[in-house]
């Protein structure tokens, strides 16, 4: 490990520069992971254009070490069109390379931490197995923030993903996730493309049982945030119109 520098998990704000945000970033993350983020001179992304846009929210914290243009910023390998095959090891190695060579090396995705509901665990468990150190920063995580705002189960809970959007394999699955839930008195998490929100949420409330509990998390630190937490039955008697243009968490809860 010795000579190594160390992969930083740096958490990113949950708004997707939507209007309406505080303007400081420091409203948003812990001053540590700012500083720590503005220390770094190379990063392992989503997405270039919007680290940058991250980092100059990060100057205006606390002044980079260095200019835009002398960061280098690359991003995560993606699979192939189609496919969920994961990316091929010798291009998340590649990525290792500024800490091999001595240089701390930050991990950012578009939204909440790295690693939890975003890409970026296949380059961690590549720096476990180089011997290189990884540092993870306190953030906010849209699924923690709604677990815990949803006032269901948070002793035990699975968050699953994405649930398939035709209509029959989604309600196979909800219902699936509805009984492993009655089963276990477990709390079950999922998010949708937040132009989808509105049909997860039909799907959910014409596929669940009226007892069971459903919970949705929209907008989490935004200024218009909220959360709902109600039987199935409640919702079906006064529903909402979720907004499309936010990201949202929906967590289930079936009694047993």
């Amino acid at each position: 490990m010795s000579g190594f520098g160390k992969l930083h998990l740096v958490p990113n704000a949950l708004d997707f520069g939507a209007a309406g945000t505080p303007d400081r970033l420091d409203a948003l993350l812990p001053l540590d992971a700012i500083r720590a983020a503005a220390g770094l001179a190379h990063w392992a992304c989503e997405n270039a254009k919007t680290t940058r846009a991250f980092l100059k929210r990060v100057d205006a914290v606390v002044p980079l070490a260095l200019t835009l243009q002398q960061i280098g910023i690359v991003e995560l390998p993606r699979p192939p069109k189609g496919r969920e095959a994961p990316a091929a090891p010798a291009a998340i190695e590649a990525l290792l390379a500024p800490a091999r060579a001595g240089h701390d090396l930050g991990l950012l995705s578009e939204a909440g931490l790295p690693a939890l509901a975003d890409p970026g665990a296949a380059l961690v468990a590549a720096a476990h197995a180089a011997g290189i150190a990884v540092v993870v920063h306190a953030g906010a995580s849209a699924i923690a923030l709604a677990l815990a705002a949803s006032g269901l189960n948070g002793q035990s809970f699975a968050f699953v993903g994405y649930v398939p959007v035709a209509a029959d394999e989604r309600t196979a699955r909800l219902r699936a996730l509805e009984a492993l839930s009655r089963r276990e008195g477990q709390t079950q998490l999922m998010i949708e493309t937040p132009y989808r929100n509105a049909a997860l949420l039909e799907a959910l409330l014409a596929a669940l049982q009226p007892q069971t509990m459903l919970s949705v998390s929209v907008g989490l630190t935004l200024p218009v945030a909220f959360t709902r937490t109600a039987a199935v039955a409640a919702w079906r008697q006064r529903p909402i119109a979720l907004p499309a243009g936010l990201p949202a968490v929906f967590a289930l809860l079936a009694p047993r």
